[in-house]
């Protein structure tokens, strides 16, 4: 067995896979299938202010390769996840990364500060929100606006911060360094790309909200890629996803640089992907005489 313990920030991992945020609820359904303790960590669904019911259906499709999503960050609020599903999440032998996000900085500032409270082990920013002070653009498509959040919720907490980036964005690179300079600890990267279906015999979007973030396989080279860009331009550790379904692909992210992996897309056809992506991953370091998990990462050769 190689040893496929990472460190993220300070942060000790038993390995590098994590379902990521809202595909994994908050762990209950799954625990059917496995034991939690299993998985290297786990990014709770997006936690905001308060109750959101999210956005009216239809907002799920599938893509060729993927899917698009809108569901809007449907959440029950901070005060009922810190009540009612943290406590559980806590007893479950695995690194706890609460999602947050918010319509402010403010707001997010609030949650994290709630949070910082509470013994949860690190704060995963999504900064692809639409900031509604800034004409609904998303915090992470300008650097002044991510910094500016990344900032306010830097005061709010002395947690591990990781802030999730969206590739939605001209330079990705160029807001990593932002919110780098602003305290985040780690980046997590990166979240799903803007897309759109439109059903021909109607004519009308396929999603009720008309756009949507594309996840699964399809964009796995555009992850490699950005991941690879910013983990040569910034210092602080990365967290990979986008498109993993394999162990392959899994070190894949890791030899672009990525300290750890987030798995998304792939639990929706296979509940058992990140146990699966696991056991793949110590077959492949165990294969090729590689001692440990840690040997891998950014050891990409370009040419």
């Amino acid at each position: 067995m190689a040893d496929l313990s990472v460190n993220v920030a300070g942060v000790e991992f038993k390995n590098p896979i994590i379902p990521a945020s809202g595909v994994f609820g908050y762990g209950r359904e799954y625990e059917e299938f496995y034991s939690l303790s299993k998985l290297g960590g786990i990014a709770t669904k997006g936690t905001t202010g308060t109750l959101r019911t999210g956005n009216l259906s239809p907002r799920i499709a599938e893509t060729p390769a993927g899917m698009l999503n809108s569901v809007g960050l449907q959440n029950p609020g901070i005060d009922t996840f810190i009540e009612k599903e943290l406590p559980n999440l806590l007893t479950k032998d695995t690194v706890i990364l609460a999602n947050i996000a918010g319509s402010t900085p403010e707001e997010c500032a609030e949650v994290a500060a709630k949070l910082d409270k509470t013994d949860v082990h690190m704060i995963e920013l999504n900064i692809s929100c639409p900031n509604v002070k800034q004409g609904g653009a998303a915090f992470g498509t300008s650097c002044t606006s991510a910094e500016a959040v990344t900032a306010a919720v830097r005061k709010a907490t002395s947690k591990p911060l990781v802030v999730k980036l969206s590739p939605n964005v001209t330079s990705i690179v160029e807001i990593a360094k932002a919110v780098e300079s602003a305290g985040a600890d780690a980046l997590s990267m990166i979240n799903t790309l803007l897309g759109m279906r439109i059903d021909v015999r109607t004519r009308r979007p396929v999603l009720h909200n008309n756009v949507g973030g594309l996840s699964g396989p399809a964009i796995l080279p555009v992850a490699v890629r950005m991941i690879w860009q910013t983990a040569n331009a910034v210092s602080i550790p990365i967290i990979g996803m986008g498109g993993v379904s394999t162990g392959e692909d899994a070190i894949e992210l890791m030899m672009a640089g990525a300290s750890a992996v987030q798995v998304g897309a792939a639990i929706f056809t296979d509940p058992y992907a990140p146990i699966k992506i696991v056991d793949e991953m110590n077959a492949f370091l165990d294969e090729n005489k590689i001692a440990s998990v840690k040997d891998i990462i950014g050891t990409v050769k370009p040419w």
